[in-house]
């Protein structure tokens, strides 16, 4: 009864559609939305999955197979049946012919033609930029976040993610924006074009960047490790902790959890992950086909090392570069917008920018000696890497520029002992983490942060103390170009004008008379300001570096803290991450077509008061430049293209 009522209401439902649209146009929607199965949705996606060609491009045969398959994909599927699918291609150009679109000539010639197909699955697992399209998926099908669904260890996430809720529109954009019959988007079906703020010239550079060094990083790493009892782990660990990380590990994985729910015991589980099984895995010389064990491949993988790159406009907030890791397909984990690690000395900055706030200098003088702080009734005595000018009176700019940490600890002391300030201001900047815990100690970066929010908080310095979150979508259009949202950066003011000089002209001494030396050394000229970053045991290596209208961050190290380098040689922030930056600015500045120059300076306003100005780099504009030089909002020369990379 049900299947006898079904065909009069379609017969109403058609009805009713024609009074609105043309017969061309109902056909353009449904094949818009039509699922011709491997991911390919779309007319325009199918043509390219089965023929690698825009539809324009198709000839009448390859038209006649995507028709004949609307009737069933699945039983008329090329790839499974060719033979099924060239009869019903045949049948579409038999009934051209009766419809006087094909004369008999031409269908006795198409139809002897064998099935043709050039099938390229599409899979978001390659490509180019697979972890910001993950993250957009994400966050785009976001729910409204619900307390109880988060566990006990993810209230931190909890918050991020009702934080992001009521102030990111594109978090959830999904649920919270509805179509004309109510339903919430589907970006599957919906023929949704994504425009991101991603230049893919320069997120090309950014991976290239990225696998270029860590390549030959992790060379050097397995050199030092190979003979090591825990490799890859820290000889600091004994072998009974190296297994509970193991199978900490294992219990995260989906054969686990499969064989888990088929009711396996663990002794079961055990001997399945000890049982060699055929496998590829990766290497940066490609895949390779090996047999192993489950629970050696979890060990292999754990050697290599992972790293996150976030690379955006300073003025305007636009993500010009977003890397979450060497290969998507085997390292999801994205280290770009989702991991959290510490951040070693790349918090100095914010120590220093307090400091300016209260109105220090950066020629002003303080004592370059070890101390021990008692601040709540606990000692503190910070170590230092370094042995230069011990005893003597530094400049706060060659503290900084050094990466002393007695004279950030004594800066500390002076400007905020118990560390409530600095947790503050770090949320300030844009750091969602919660749980930062305030102490004297943070000042030498024990918090974890995200790549991204490093890099969205050092645009301050770069933009006259305003902050840009990252932009990572500019608008939003339906399948017929309407526009259905635009996005535009969310700024908050977090340190004066005089500040940003200030911190500019310290984080430039970084670079050229401290310990981001090695920027010039690589061959990168112009103006620079910088911060490297290393953590205890070497096991974070940051680097940020910033030019006049670019922020970027830069992360290497092990998927655990426990997988790092036994030496600074090799593993510190200089040495790991910073090279990553310099082979991306090489290959930015050696493309004239995206506008950013060597010669390029910081724009500034103002002069610090009594400050002394010992770096020619940057310097302030005299009145006849002050209203030409000024970098305007958006868009900006060095995003020219931007908008032509989107995702569909």
């Amino acid at each position: 009864m049900e299947r006898l009522m079904q065909k009069p209401i379609e017969w109403v439902i058609a009805v009713e559609i024609e009074k609105y649209y043309t017969k061309e146009e109902i056909l353009t929607l449904y094949l818009n939305y039509f699922d011709f199965l491997h991911n390919a949705v779309g007319i325009k996606t199918a043509a390219g999955v089965y023929f690698s060609k825009l539809p324009k491009d198709l000839n009448i045969q390859e038209c006649a197979t995507l028709v004949g398959m609307c009737k069933n994909p699945s039983y008329f599927n090329p790839v499974r049946y060719p033979e099924r699918c060239t009869e019903r291609r045949n049948v579409v150009l038999n009934q051209m012919v009766k419809a006087g679109y094909l004369t008999e000539q031409a269908y006795d010639s198409l139809k002897v033609l064998p099935l043709t197909l050039k099938f390229r699955r599409v899979d978001h697992k390659d490509g180019l930029a697979t972890y910001l399209r993950e993250y957009l998926r994400q966050i785009m099908t976001a729910s409204r976040p619900d307390k109880s669904r988060y566990f006990e260890w993810q209230m931190q996430q909890y918050y991020v993610d009702s934080l992001s809720w009521e102030n990111d529109p594109l978090y959830g954009w999904c649920q919270k924006n509805r179509k004309r019959n109510g339903q919430p988007y589907d970006i599957y079906v919906d023929g949704l074009k994504i425009y991101t703020t991603i230049d893919s010239r320069m997120q090309q550079y950014a991976e290239n960047a990225m696998r270029q060094h860590l390549q030959s990083l992790q060379v050097s790493f397995d050199k030092q490790k190979r003979y090591s009892p825990n490799f890859p782990y820290s000889t600091a660990l004994s072998k009974a902790e190296v297994k509970k990380l193991l199978h900490r590990s294992m219990r995260q994985t989906d054969r686990y959890r499969y064989l888990k729910s088929t009711g396996a015991s663990e002794a079961e589980i055990e001997k399945s992950f000890n049982t060699p099984v055929a496998m590829d895995v990766f290497s940066y010389k490609g895949m390779v086909d090996t047999i192993m064990t489950p629970m050696d491949s979890i060990k292999y993988y754990k050697k290599f090392l992972r790293s996150g790159l976030v690379s955006m406009n300073p003025i305007n907030g636009h993500v010009m570069a977003y890397v979450g890791g060497v290969n998507y397909s085997k390292f999801q984990y994205d280290m770009a917008m989702v991991g959290r690690r510490q951040v070693g000395s790349t918090i100095k900055p914010f120590v220093y920018a307090m400091a300016m706030e209260d109105g220090r200098k950066p020629d002003d003088l303080i004592l370059n000696q070890q101390r021990t702080y008692h601040v709540s009734g606990q000692p503190w005595t910070p170590r230092n890497a370094g042995h230069a000018r011990i005893g003597e009176e530094v400049t706060l700019r060659w503290g900084l520029s050094r990466s002393n940490n007695w004279i950030t600890a004594e800066l500390m002391y002076q400007t905020d002992p118990t560390g409530n300030r600095l947790v503050e201001l770090l949320h300030d900047f844009g750091v969602a983490n919660r749980d930062i815990h305030p102490s004297i100690a943070l000042c030498l970066g024990t918090c974890d942060i995200t790549v991204a929010e490093m890099a969205s908080a050092y645009t301050a310095f770069v933009n006259k103390g305003i902050r840009c979150a990252p932009l990572l979508v500019s608008r939003i259009e339906d399948n017929q170009g309407n526009v259905l949202a635009e996005f535009e950066p969310r700024m908050n003011e977090v340190i004066s004008e005089e500040s940003a000089y200030a911190m500019l002209d310290m984080m430039q001494a970084v670079i050229n008379e401290g310990t981001g030396g090695r920027v010039r050394r690589y061959g990168i000229k112009g103006p620079v300001a910088g911060k490297t970053g290393t953590t205890n045991s070497n096991s974070d290596a940051w680097f940020m570096g910033c030019v006049p209208r670019l922020v970027t961050a830069c992360w290497v190290g092990g998927e655990e803290r426990d997988i790092h380098f036994n030496s600074m040689q090799y593993g510190q922030g200089a040495a790991a991450a910073l090279p990553i930056w310099t082979n991306y600015m090489k290959a930015v500045y050696g493309n004239p077509f995206l506008g950013y120059a060597q010669d390029e300076q910081f724009s500034i306003n103002v002069q610090p008061k009594d400050s002394v100005d010992t770096l020619p780099l940057v310097l302030p504009l005299d009145e006849s430049q002050k209203k030409t030089e000024q970098p305007k909002p958006a868009p900006v020369k060095g995003n020219a293209a931007s908008g032509d990379d989107y995702f569909q």
